[in-house]
């Protein structure tokens, strides 16, 4: 049903029943599939205006618009006044394949990074169709009903239906730091409101810091008020630390090329040499020798391997973090889902009257079956047949009931729940109060050493007595015992409520009643991956909540630690100095009761003694930590809006395994992308000094400048983009975290590509020099004639593409023998380096090409030599790794 939306409209000052009448919505029924479906139509999706996708022909402007294209406009022009129209063409071809190829890859890696946007989405619960529902976000319509709860980023703009507590964090709209107080109730008419002032809305983009509510979506996307805010605001896209430092490199690299040209075209000038074909020559090397490639290729690399990340469950929302992750050394992980499996249940329940119950059954005595209510009534969680829903330690508790055989239905009939303390970090306790009309009690469930100090009473069978000394002696010591099998204890006490009372002062003069313990036990490939992350020298940290015992005993299941001096308590890390704390974090692995606020610390202290740190978190309180980490993971499952939205990444299975493979892979894209880089500085160096060495000696230019371009057009594209999409390689988990600001040429890499440049171009001269010989005449003769000069060309055109491109091989691996890795098992760059060769013969044989870049048909000798001098560099390379490996073997 079509309904009218007044732009004027106030929600504030509607009631709620007339508004609901207007979206045609019944907050217990929600929409149905159709009706969403029909209104995204109407309305749209929930998303303010972003970067609108560029047009083909703008991507492909922006592919020329740089200083050394409109240089080789400036030649075609040039060439073309001189009547040389074939150059003419053929750089202008190359210019050509070489935008559309950019814009190829820019393409690609945007649908990438837009296919990923959506997986990192933020959810939002729903009653659709009388179901409740987890959805994006930005399928939301109005007329959407909305659950609220803590830690909730405000989907869209909301009136509240019912709230209870309800608190929402604003600045991000009105800038007031204060947390505002929310309250369904309808605002009297009249004058018009401001943002701050309406407290039965809530808007998009806030935060609910506390408290839980129910909502209507009366406005979306570029309709809220953020919305229309977000529409007169220009964002700019900002690039990597890695995509700055290759621009830096190259826009270095390019001055040197340039210099090296300028220098080219005046000492050919010097020479007497044909001011034209220098110009041509000089400007073609400068745009050959110029990486320009390294931007196109980094931003693929990356944004394939981050899509592949995304299909092992990490989602990365900051590309930065995948250069980072290679320097990881220390993960800080949450125990609870992270390390176990996120699949409590009660293994045992304690009261003071039947002492420890590990088999629950119906027969259960009046105080276990007080304990199983409370902890069925204090608790937020949906536990049914089909579907579950919440905390899982809430669950377990449901879970209880059930062991129990107790008739959960219809005890939520007949309690009430008319007012809520929530459970907070500091507290650790959530209270409610209920009431079935006949008597109303506040329930309390939370830390059994938070619970008992504020009891002072306790239930023994259906009786009510003093909590004595002697009494909270022995309840301690039967959770210690608890605690040392692992278990996670939570005890639950109540007390009548007979009149109204602060809420400072609900939980004061408590009746224990006992406890539960739970277990939470280890993924069973958790411990793999620990013991994989530290053969790759990085150290597993336990930071958790729960007791030093139980802790410690999962750590030492999983191989976290080794001796019980390596866990600390919150506590004991307090009572320590900073100095302390600095001297004693390295030797250890387990953070016990510890708050949000000890996790911050921690990481500041790790990060002080120059360690690279990652921080699991889920929870609002998390969202500090996650920020301070080098690399912040949240929660995909368990997690709150705020940490996602403070992460670097988003686990979608809230596993640790994918943590370390999520390191192991940005490592192996750091790899891949190195790989691309050396390549091509390599390469272009060889080229650059086979014509630097050639007119210096006053030979004729080994290459002329469409085959530069050539050259350029064939190694920038084929093999280094397939060098970047290389095979994952297990080994670099075998290998300690690369220092974040280590260079390309650390660990010799530099004397490589200077040796594989200096190889290349010497390969190139050679069967330019040698290609003289066979015809008769030396490089230096004045009247050699123009067809041996296209000979020797010729030679030296296929020595140096055939040698570039096998070359490719050699950086697969800097040690491993191109053997070792599989000759074949990067097919992607064993098909480019097979085109790369097919489209030379082309080049060769078809008598149009061959004459428009000025070649020489080559015999089946001369084809000979072109291969074996272009295996030369790949078999040098092989033998220096050979060299490389014994010595290492000593």
């Amino acid at each position: 049903m079509l309904f009218n939306l007044s732009k004027s409209m106030l929600f504030y000052q509607e009631e709620i029943n007339a508004i609901l009448k207007k979206f045609n919505v019944d907050k217990k029924q929600g929409l149905s599939k159709a009706e969403v479906e029909s209104r995204i139509k109407t309305h749209g999706y929930n998303k303010w205006r972003t970067h609108e996708s560029k047009s083909l022909l703008s991507l492909f402007l922006a592919q020329l618009q740089d200083a050394l294209i409109y240089v080789l406009l400036v030649a075609i022009a040039i060439t073309a006044y001189m009547g040389e129209y074939i150059d003419a063409i053929i750089i202008s071809g190359v210019i050509l394949i070489n935008a559309g190829l950019g814009v190829y890859q820019e393409v690609k890696a945007g649908k990438a990074i837009q296919a990923l946007q959506k997986l990192a989405a933020l959810k939002a619960t729903v009653i659709r169709e009388g179901i409740r529902q987890i959805v994006d976000t930005f399928t939301l319509v109005p007329g959407d009903i909305v659950v609220l709860e803590t830690g909730q980023i405000i989907p869209a703009d909301i009136r509240l239906i019912t709230s209870v507590n309800l608190q929402v964090e604003e600045a991000a709209l009105t800038g007031e730091s204060v947390p505002v107080y929310k309250d369904a109730k309808t605002l009297p008419s009249g004058n018009h409101v401001v943002l701050g002032e309406q407290k039965n809305m809530v808007f998009m983009s806030t935060l609910i810091n506390y408290g839980r509510g129910l909502g209507v979506v009366v406005a979306t996307g570029r309709k809220t008020e953020v919305g229309k805010i977000a529409e007169n605001i220009n964002t700019t896209e900002t690039k990597t630390p890695l995509e700055i430092r290759l621009s830096e490199l190259g826009k270095t690299l390019g001055k040197i090329a340039l210099g090296v040209c300028f220098l080219f075209f005046i000492i050919g000038f010097w020479q007497g040499r044909p001011l034209a074909d220098l110009f041509l020559t000089a400007v073609s090397l400068a745009v050959a020798s110029i990486p320009e490639g390294l931007a196109a290729i980094v931003a693929i690399v990356l944004s394939i391997g981050v899509t592949k990340m995304s299909k092992k469950n990490a989602i990365i929302k900051r590309l930065p973090a995948v250069e980072t992750l290679g320097s990881v050394n220390i993960i800080c992980s949450d125990k609870t889902g992270t390390l176990t499996m996120n699949q409590m249940k009660v293994m045992q329940a304690y009261t003071f009257n039947s002492g420890f119950v590990s088999r629950i059954n119906t027969s259960a005595k009046a105080d276990l079956l007080q304990l199983s209510k409370i902890m069925q009534l204090c608790n937020d969680a949906t536990l049914t047949k089909h579907q579950q829903t919440g905390d899982p330690t809430e669950i377990a508790l449901l879970d209880f009931a059930d062991q129990l055989n107790i008739n959960r239905e219809q005890i939520n009939l007949n309690y009430q729940r008319i007012d809520e303390y929530p459970f907070d970090s500091d507290r650790k306790m959530m209270s409610v109060i209920v009431t079935n009309h006949a008597k109303t009690e506040l329930l309390v469930k939370g830390a059994i050493d938070q619970i008992l100090p504020s009891c002072s009473h306790i239930q023994i069978g259906t009786e009510v007595k003093e909590l004595t000394e002697t009494k909270k002696q022995e309840i301690l010591k039967s959770s210690e015992q608890m605690s040392a099998k692992a278990l996670r204890t939570l005890a639950a006490a109540y007390k009548p409520y007979p009149k109204k009372i602060e809420k400072e002062n609900w939980e004061k003069e408590l009746i224990f009643v006992g406890f539960v313990g739970m277990i939470d036990p280890p993924r069973k490939e958790a411990k793999k991956a620990i013991a994989k992350a530290h053969q790759a020298g990085i150290a597993t940290f336990m930071i958790t909540g729960d007791h030093k015992q139980t802790a410690t005993a999962i750590a030492k299941d999983l191989g976290i630690l080794q001796t019980d001096d390596q866990a600390i308590t919150g506590h004991e890390w307090d009572s320590l100095s900073s100095k302390e704390q600095q001297e004693k974090i390295n030797s250890l692995r387990v953070f016990a009761r510890v708050s949000p606020q000890h996790k911050v610390n921690v990481v500041k202290r790790l990060q002080e003694t120059g360690h690279i740190v990652s921080m699991t978190g889920d929870g609002v309180n998390d969202a500090p930590s996650l920020s301070h980490a080098n690399i912040g993971v949240a929660m995909g499952i368990t997690g709150t809006d705020v940490a996602k939205n403070a992460s670097d990444i988003i686990l979608t299975d809230d596993n640790f395994t994918t943590i370390v493979s999520a390191v192991e892979q940005g490592r192996n894209i750091y790899s891949n992308i190195k790989k691309s880089v050396l390549f091509l500085l390599t390469s272009n160096l060889g080229e650059v000094i086979a014509m630097l060495v050639s007119i210096v000696l006053g030979m004729p230019v080994p290459l002329i400048a469409t085959q530069l371009l050539w050259i350029n057009l064939l190694t920038d594209s084929l093999p280094a983009i397939a060098l970047g999409m290389d095979p994952d390689d297990p080994s670099v988990m075998q290998h300690k975290p690369r220092p974040p600001k280590e260079s390309f040429f650390a660990h010799k890499q530099g004397l490589r590509v200077l040796a594989g440049g200096c190889l290349i171009a010497l390969v190139t001269l050679t069967a330019y020099t040698y290609a003289y010989s066979i015809k008769g005449y030396s490089p230096f003769d004045s009247s050699v004639p123009q067809t041996v000069i296209d000979y020797a060309r010729s030679m030296a055109f296929m020595s140096i593409i055939t040698a570039q491109l096998f070359y490719a091989l050699a950086f697969r691996h800097y040690q491993k023998s191109i053997f070792s890795l599989g000759l074949f098992s990067n097919k992607i760059l064993s098909a480019a380096i097979v085109l790369g060769v097919v489209l030379q013969l082309v080049l060769l044989e078809v008598p149009f090409l061959r004459e428009a870049f000025k070649l020489s048909s080559l015999s089946l000798n001369d084809w000979g030599i072109v291969l074996t001098l272009g295996l030369i560099p790949l078999l040098a390379n092989e033998i220096v790794k050979i060299i490389y490996r014994i010595k290492k073997d000593k």
